[in-house]
């Protein structure tokens, strides 16, 4: 998926002297035509791959926390040790090289063979089945398999394609820029080559959870002994006169981004129901596309709830400064052929109309199981469910946030992946609570938003650059204290605000634990 970037700096199999190499510094240079960072934590250096196997960010420029490093753009994390990809977005493990030094030199030298994961004893459960072929759901598989589970692996999808990387769906894919080769987080033989039981286009209607299996939709019954539930959400559906029409379509799936494309190839105007992250980024995708674009939205300015009035006014300014048009403080009241009309009077005409007003948590087949329920399925810092054995993962799942002592359901992408591979772990029995921060990523043409922790209500927020400028970090606090994060072309800051407030939270959480018996 990812470019290697071209050899630049020193030959670091000449060496580079230690000092150099800066306490959790790190040096970019090459070994042979491969691109390598060499990296110091104390007295330990490490040599890894440059460029990041997500994307192709450059880990130079990213950060160094405790033996790991983490990518700038999508905040992937990869062990210094073992070029392990620990945390997603990257599932790909980096390529390493040995250190010697002599002298005061660091010396890179020959490549390291990544060790593999023994396989998991008998004790571990035989039968794993994972409901949701999404994004929490695959990183769950993979990681069971990475972790050296020798047990069956039954994956359940609903979806009539393989498990794909769905923010593409409305990025650079939407907008005509990705090739296909990017979507599949993982080529068709992957599954077969790691034992994994894919099973697409596919219900399940059911869970018995006494009697330990999933019922599908054809009647099939599918046994285990450890579950996942990773169902996602579903786009909440505008309920208005002529919203069943062909040309107005919603964007969830891959499905629905190539539905999407379908009709782009002849519209000529589009409007887009919904001033969301969603909605603004398949705006600027089809602004890409030449094509002309009204977005259609109840509130003030776009994105105010979550990023605030002067982040959200920016946002439309960027949007507007590449020709779309905003009708804010409006909604619609019926769709009559070619022709959306609003509650003010207005009629736009458009030849397509993607709807983004949000999306539900799926959690039906929870509740009928009797899973406990609130706003979501609830689970516990390891992701278990009110029912032993049972786990829940990425959209649906409400677990209790270490870092602002509260209850939280988020629909973010690497969320899902982290929680799939959180969950993973503790079905194998490694009791890993959940920790991670949350962290997304939003494109507006060549303006990168990204976004760390949650706040969903805040009393301040202070401005660190220019959000006009596009260089920013703006910090959203409640009581005082720093909840969430975003920033425009502020990475390494980005990171390091990461960092400290998982510490936080880890601390927060260590003081709220249970004492051992």
């Amino acid at each position: 998926m990812a470019e290697q970037s071209k050899p630049k700096g020193p030959d670091l199999t000449r060496g580079v002297p230690v000092g150099d190499v800066a306490d959790g510094g790190m040096v970019g240079g090459h070994v042979g035509d491969d691109a390598v960072l060499l990296a110091r934590r104390g007295d330990e250096l490490f040599a890894i791959g440059a460029t990041c196997s997500h994307y192709g960010g450059p880990l130079a420029e990213g950060l160094i926390v405790g033996d790991t490093v983490r990518c700038p753009w999508h905040h992937a994390c990869f062990s210094l040790r073992t070029g392990e990809a620990v945390a997603a977005p990257a599932f790909n493990p980096m390529p390493c090289w040995r250190v010697e030094k002599r002298n005061g030199t660091a010396f890179v030298r020959e490549k390291i063979e990544p060790a593999g994961k023994a396989r998991s004893s008998s004790a571990k459960p035989e039968r794993v089945v994972i409901v949701g072929g999404g994004a929490a759901g695959f990183a769950a598989a993979e990681m069971l398999r990475r972790e050296g589970f020798a047990g069956s692996v039954t994956l359940i999808s609903s979806d009539e394609a393989a498990p794909y990387d769905r923010p593409n769906c409305s990025k650079d894919y939407l907008a005509g820029n990705a090739p296909e080769e990017w979507i599949p987080l993982r080529p068709p033989e992957f599954y077969k080559d790691q034992s994994i039981d894919l099973e697409l286009r596919s219900d399940v209607t059911g869970i018995d959870a006494k009697e330990r299996q999933v019922t599908l939709a054809s009647g099939r019954s599918v046994p285990f002994d450890k579950l996942l539930l990773a169902t996602g959400a579903e786009p909440v559906r505008l309920n208005i006169a002529g919203a069943d029409q062909p040309h107005v379509r919603v964007l969830r799936s891959l499905a629905d981004s190539r539905a999407i494309i379908a009709k782009a190839k002849a519209a000529r105007r589009a409007v887009v129901i919904g001033a969301s992250f969603i909605g603004l980024e398949v705006a600027a995708a089809l602004r890409a596309r030449e094509i002309e674009v009204h977005v259609l939205a109840p509130e003030r300015r776009p994105l105010e709830r979550v990023l605030g009035r002067e982040f959200g006014d920016v946002v439309r300014a960027i949007h507007e400064q590449h020709g779309v048009v905003f009708h804010l403080e409006e909604t619609a009241t019926a769709i009559d052929g070619g022709n959306v009309k609003l509650k003010g009077g207005t009629t736009l005409p458009a030849d397509l109309v993607v709807v983004g007003i949000g999306v539900r948590p799926r959690v039906q087949l929870a509740e009928r199981a009797g899973l406990k329920i609130d706003r979501g399925v609830a689970v516990n810092e390891y992701l278990e469910t009110s029912v032993p054995g049972i786990f829940a993962a990425g959209d649906i799942a409400r677990w209790p946030d270490p870092h602002t002592g509260e209850n939280l359901r988020i629909e973010h992408w690497v969320v899902a992946e982290r929680q799939g591979q959180t969950a993973a772990r503790n079905i194998l029995g490694q009791r890993q609570r959940f920790s991670e921060v949350p962290f997304f990523w939003s494109q507006h043409y060549d303006v990168p938003i990204n976004y760390i922790g949650h706040a969903e209500t805040w009393d301040d927020l202070d401005i660190e650059g220019n959000i006009e400028s596009r260089d920013c970090l703006v910090r959203y606090r409640r009581n005082g204290k720093v909840l969430a994060v975003a920033s425009i072309f502020r990475d390494v800051d980005n990171l390091k605000e990461e960092a400290a407030m998982k510490r936080a939270g880890l601390v927060g959480s260590a003081a709220r634990a249970p004492a051992s018996r």
